[in-house]
């Protein structure tokens, strides 16, 4: 569906992003992102890991904090209402509990109470190389209905917290499983590039990992040399962030698009439609 029906007036409403790593909500998402703020929305981003590694030149203590900064830089141009960190050291949630991964974000669920609940799509096609985006997606899919179960961590009952369900999963990946929602992000396009370049560790990182693998095959990259040399992202990601959302956006007639599988009241929505009615 083009122009997917979630983009309405959030009227306050809570939409909660799961992701793994700091650029992941700009890069796979930042177009809707900025659209459901523009429209009233309250987006919560969390953030897995602590992208302890992910630069070059630098140590692990200066990688953390720019990395932490450049999020909130990100998240501000976006109109990310808050950013929760639960720091977990990057690349290395394949060892992690997957179960406590599960519980910080069902607090974070039941804390937020999220109209809608945002992740990686854990039915990705193929293509998803990053376990830690394999692992928040599974844990996340998981929290959407253990978050309605009272019997699940009574202790946030004693915090205060409650059961929630989410009325609406939206998921991203490259690719998602199956396409039902298409964003139009045309009018917030040029926010998603200037979040996209606020991430300047990760990827001036990402330039030098893209010139390693370039040299292996005999290759020079102009573009990418530039980055290293000037520090200046801006003519890589601008170039790719409006190459991948003009290829997006072709196939489905639109100048610039974002993609995702959505999932309405659990999969069941004839049966809300056939027998529901609309609170007041």
């Amino acid at each position: 569906m083009v122009d997917g029906r979630g983009i309405g007036p959030g009227d306050g409403r809570c939409v909660l992003v799961v992701v793994a790593h700091a650029d992941d909500a700009t890069l796979f998402l930042g177009g809707t992102v900025a659209r459901w703020t523009a429209s009233g929305w309250r987006v919560v981003l969390v953030r897995a890991t602590d992208d302890a590694y992910d630069s070059v030149g630098s140590d692990v203590a200066s990688t953390v904090s720019a990395n932490a900064v450049e999020l909130a830089d990100a998240a501000g141009i976006l109109g990310v209402h808050q950013v929760v960190e639960l720091g977990h050291r990057t690349d290395a949630l394949g060892d992690a509990s997957e179960v406590a991964l599960r519980e910080q974000i069902i607090r974070q669920v039941r804390t937020h109470r999220p109209y809608a609940l945002v992740t990686f799509d854990p039915y990705s096609g193929f293509g998803e190389d990053n376990l830690d985006h394999v692992v928040v997606a599974r844990a996340t899919d998981e929290s959407f209905w253990t978050s309605q179960f009272d019997l699940h961590h009574p202790e946030h009952i004693d915090d205060g917290l409650e059961p929630h369900g989410c009325f609406e999963r939206w998921y991203f990946g490259r690719p998602v499983g199956e396409v039902t929602d298409v964003v139009d992000i045309a009018d917030t396009l040029d926010r998603k590039i200037d979040a996209a370049c606020a991430h300047r560790t990760m990827l001036t990182n990402w330039a030098n990992q893209l010139r390693l693998q370039a040299r292996t095959g005999g290759w020079s990259l102009p573009v990418v040399d530039e980055v290293l040399a000037t520090g200046d992202v801006r003519p890589l990601a601008e170039q790719l962030v409006r190459a991948g959302a003009a290829r997006t956006g072709a196939r489905h007639g639109l100048a610039a698009a974002e993609e995702f599988r959505v999932v309405r009241f659990g999969g069941m929505e004839a049966l809300l439609e056939q027998h529901g009615r609309r609170l007041a």
